[in-house]
Formats: C-alpha cells, structure tokens, sequence
C-alpha cells in the first residue's frame, strides 16, 4: 500500500525523456534503473510507453500491444502500489536510446506548450487513495477500451492515457481532473459505439 508519496527527481516531463534519451553509450540504463527516483511519476513513465503503440497505424495491433499494457497499470494503480511493478524479464531490458530520443521529438512539440500551463497543484487528487482508486479504475476501463476492436479509436484513446501519464509525470491534479472527464466521455461515447457495432454485425450474422 501507499505510504507518503517519494518525488525525488522533480524534473519536467520533457527533462526525463531528454536524460533517459541521452543515456550513456557504453551501457543503456535498464527499465527499472529508468524508473528508480521517480516515486508514483513512474507510474506516467510507464503509461507513456503503454501509450505508444496506439498509435502504430496497423488496424488491430495497436490495441492489442497497447490496451493490455495500459490495464496492467491500472490494476497497480487500484492495489494502490507506491510505485509501479515490472515483471523481472521486462526491467532488466533496456530500451534503445534512439527509440527514447524520437518518442521525445515526436512528443517535444506538444509538451512544450503543456508545460506552460501544467504544474504541480491540487497533488492531493495524485495522493489521496479515494481520488487514487478513481483513477485506477479509469486506467483499467481505458485499456479494455483499447483492446477492443473499436474502428478509429486507438488515437483518441492514446491521447487520453497521455493525459494520465502527464497528469502523473508534472504533479497536477486540475490535469488528472480533465483525464478524469476526458475518459468518462469516452466511455460513455465509445461504450454506445461498441453496442453499435455488436448489433449491426449480430443483425448481418
């Protein structure tokens, strides 16, 4: 269970993904030693790579990459773990500087206006286990939203597990609010889609 929240590295988004970026290159740091310091950042860490292959544009295997990954870090968020938990095979990979530095250049242009407005506030809706459940729960539903064969969807959905990650990464709880709205619209709107879709094709069958 959580205890009091460790923020030791306080760096922007776009200062994490430069330093992991521009690790040294006679040893790449692992997955773990990418996210020990971070405390509960690491859990936006891990949702920007969970992230990422919803938008690879192949119909089918971005939400079978992304959706799973995303859901594995909303169960961790609902047990209320202080800082996310890697599979042993998974942490003591390394990820390829250059796949690290083109995430940050593709990222780089949108984060450089977010971080003019986003900073750490209202950290309670980050710390506090009722607002914590809330947001796990959240996660979770996201990442079955992912897994679905839902047409179109994947880029939305990326974007709102961004959300996430940065509400997590910049300390900022007006941030996890608009995650919060952003994903019960897009429950409702894609829960009614995927209805749609089921009773078209039952209707066809």
């Amino acid at each position: 269970m959580r205890a009091s929240p460790d923020h030791a590295d306080e760096r922007g988004t776009r200062a994490l993904l430069d330093g992991f970026a521009k690790a040294a290159p006679d040893r790449t740091p692992t997955f773990a030693e990418l996210l020990t310091g971070l405390g509960d950042r690491a859990f936006g860490m891990l949702l920007i790579a969970a992230a990422a292959p919803a938008f690879i544009p192949v119909p089918g295997l971005a939400g079978g990459l992304s959706g799973p990954l995303v859901m594995i870090v909303g169960v961790q968020l609902l047990l209320r773990l202080r800082r996310p938990w890697l599979p042993r095979f998974i942490g003591r990979r390394s990820p390829k500087p250059s796949s690290l530095l083109r995430l940050r250049n593709r990222l780089d242009p949108w984060l450089a206006r977010l971080e003019r407005v986003v900073r750490p506030r209202y950290e309670v809706l980050l710390d506090h286990w009722m607002p914590g459940i809330l947001t796990g729960l959240l996660v979770l539903t996201t990442g079955v939203l992912l897994s679905l064969p839902i047409p179109f969807t994947n880029y939305v959905l990326g974007l709102l597990v961004l959300l996430f990650a940065l509400a997590f990464l910049e300390r900022d709880g007006v941030l996890m609010g608009v995650a919060w709205t952003s994903a019960v619209v897009a429950l409702v709107v894609f829960g009614l889609l995927s209805g749609s879709i089921a009773r078209a094709i039952a209707h066809y069958l």
